[in-house]
């Protein structure tokens, strides 16, 4: 019985998703994009409405950092259930420090510090040190199956950042590199830190208290992230957002705090002409103007 309401309840979480897709929105959409030059995948959600809108929404794109997500998410997993917590500590040896995004890079070492300080530096300064003591403390293997346990397909993290593969590894990670997802399955990843989802797919449990401490200190990192030159940058509301980037590469996925509830966005270019590592790259102010225009079409 539990089972079968539990189903009921997942069809009637997905269905409106689908019968509420913004089409005029999404005309609105393709016609910012139109001549870009550089491939765009998004998918944004009314958490509040059950609207939709979307482009090339299932189709797999290289995840730069915004895979950290996937490795704060399982970290809250296992703090969850007692595997780790957030003051374990974590010694930072030469061996450790990576080249990139993030100042770790830069310490004397040995250094001590706690798991909650490099998921911080992880998601604030999208450091690439700090994710990689992270990911040895969780295990590449349980973040991976944390994805799969979420039911996302097309969602993986390859290998620590800077560092080569270990071991065999899917025949695309050459083509992604760090990671790889799409953007529905990302916005997926936001919206449970967004509703504080710590649950199986299709349980109807609530958050415990233990969930929602959690998830506010998640949101908090998240609220934090120094980089505000995509979604949030012509948003006079809060946001959550985690963001990724490479060369050819501008990837935002963000909570946007706007008045009546919070909206999802999850926004992938790649291939992109312009390569400038300035606030003003083209692909910064494409994601900027499609999240304005989402979030003042649905408020």
């Amino acid at each position: 019985m539990r089972c079968l309401l539990a189903i009921l309840l997942a069809l009637a979480f997905a269905q409106p998703a689908s019968a509420q897709q913004d089409a005029s929105l999404e005309e609105q959409l393709h016609a910012i994009a139109a001549g870009y030059q550089g491939k765009i995948a998004l998918y944004a959600t009314d958490l509040h409405s059950g609207k939709t809108v979307a482009i090339n929404q299932d189709t797999p794109v290289p995840t730069a950092s915004v895979i950290k997500l996937t490795v704060l998410f399982d970290a809250l997993k296992q703090i969850e259930e007692g595997r780790v917590r957030f003051d374990d500590k974590l010694v930072l040896n030469k061996s450790d420090q990576v080249q990139g995004s993030g100042v770790l890079r830069l310490f004397d070492t040995p250094a001590t510090l706690t798991l909650k300080d490099a998921l911080t530096m992880m998601i604030d300064v999208s450091d690439n040190t700090a994710t990689n003591l992270a990911i040895d403390h969780l295990g590449l293997e349980n973040i991976d199956n944390r994805v799969k346990w979420l039911g996302l397909t097309n969602t993986w993290l390859y290998k620590k950042v800077f560092v080569p593969p270990v071991g065999p590894v899917p025949a695309d990670q050459k083509q992604f590199g760090l990671g790889k997802t799409t953007a529905r399955e990302m916005a997926e990843v936001m919206r449970r830190f967004a509703t504080c989802d710590l649950n199986a797919p299709t349980s109807p449990a609530t958050p415990s208290a233990q969930d929602r401490k959690l998830c506010d200190a998640a949101l908090d990192m998240l609220k934090g992230q120094f980089d505000r030159d995509g979604i949030p940058r012509y948003l006079q509301v809060d946001v959550a957002n985690k963001t990724g980037a490479l060369d050819d590469v501008r990837n935002d996925v963000a909570i946007v705090y706007a008045a009546g509830g919070p909206v999802i966005i999850s926004a992938f270019t790649y291939d992109n002409k312009d390569q400038s590592w300035t606030a003003d790259n083209s692909a910064q102010v494409l994601m900027a103007r499609l999240a304005k225009t989402i979030v003042e079409r649905w408020r």
